[in-house]
């Protein structure tokens, strides 16, 4: 198995990097699965987010592209402007795909582009160690695309930086890397024993409430989730027990909502029984908060003390249980 995803890594990359992310024509053609007519969207990924740059007819349930667009990169494709595009790997090859619209995309099926082939073979993989995934594939999109995605809320900065250090100069020069360069310094902003950053946001009742404003009271946990978020609704059930064994003992919860949509935070907060102070811009990934707090995955969450000063970061059930035991026993 390994000796197969080397070789396919090898000829993933026989572009040379003298041509990584240039500017030129995407030859991208398919079948749309059960569609005859209407319109396929092309997407660019940018940071979390797809912005519609082309969109091509489907006639007789076929279509096709000759955009011009920086290769390889990250893209989408999708049938509908609001859909959640199925994500595709592009390099300068001739590329075909066979597009189902059931289930997301699931089905769908990509030929021709050895950054894909390279992309689904890297997430077939279990127990990936990022650092020997870029060695194999130092030019490949697809390692700076999984160290920014996967594997950078996981590390250290220290690692981060190690880690970039493997890429081709030319991948160290994309957004992704950039991206991750930024992420460094901010996280070395709120480190444990680093003043929290202040930031305002509104409650589903419309009244702006700070950080600031929040403090003196004792510990203070800044939880960061979003009501279509499944890990967060897993945790939720435990934050609720933890909350309701200390807050009358010097703590409480501040949440901060990555929701886009009032009315399914609203109705989460209801369901969830989150009974503390909640809080969204309702900007999903570009809330204040979130570029403050360098927050790359939720659930995530910041605890600090009565003057601000974080004191632990991402704990959760027992672990959390079990500081605050430590903390408000003293």
């Amino acid at each position: 198995m390994k000796r197969r995803i080397l070789a396919l890594g090898i000829a993933a990359l026989a572009f040379t990097l003298a041509h990584a992310q240039e500017k030129s024509t995407l030859h991208l053609s398919g079948t749309t699965n059960g569609v005859s007519t209407g319109k396929v969207y092309l997407h660019k990924f940018i940071d979390k987010y797809y912005t519609v740059i082309d969109s091509a007819s489907i006639q007789k349930g076929t279509f096709s592209f000759s955009t011009k667009a920086v290769l390889p990169e990250v893209y989408g494709i999708s049938l509908g402007t609001k859909d959640s595009p199925y994500m595709l790997f592009l390099d300068n090859n001739q590329v075909t795909i066979k597009l189902d619209s059931v289930d997301q995309y699931r089905n769908t099926q990509v030929n021709g582009s050895a950054q894909h082939a390279l992309f689904v073979q890297y997430k077939q993989q279990e127990d990936v160690k990022i650092d020997q995934f870029i060695k194999q594939h130092p030019s490949s999109i697809v390692s700076v695309y999984a160290l920014y995605r996967d594997f950078s809320y996981r590390l250290t900065p220290a690692e981060i930086q190690a880690n970039i250090k493997l890429l081709a100069p030319a991948l160290q020069k994309t957004n992704y890397v950039q991206v991750l360069n930024n992420l460094i310094k901010t996280w070395d902003k709120v480190a444990v024993g680093k003043q929290a950053p202040e930031f305002s946001a509104k409650t589903p009742e419309g009244t702006t409430v700070s950080l600031s404003n929040r403090l003196g009271k004792g510990y203070l946990l800044i939880d960061f989730w979003a009501s279509w978020c499944p890990g967060c609704r897993k945790e939720n059930p435990g934050i609720v027990k933890v909350y309701n064994k200390y807050k009358d003992k010097g703590f409480d919860i501040l949440g901060v909502s990555l929701d886009r949509t009032k009315d399914k935070w609203i109705k989460a907060i209801a369901d969830d029984h989150l009974d503390w102070t909640q809080v969204s811009e309702l900007k999903f990934w570009q809330s204040d908060a979130v570029t403050k707090y360098g927050i790359r995955v939720i659930p995530s969450n910041v605890l600090v003390d009565s003057k601000g000063t974080i004191v632990a970061r991402n704990l959760f059930g027992e672990d959390l249980d079990k500081l605050l035991y430590q903390l408000l026993s003293k």
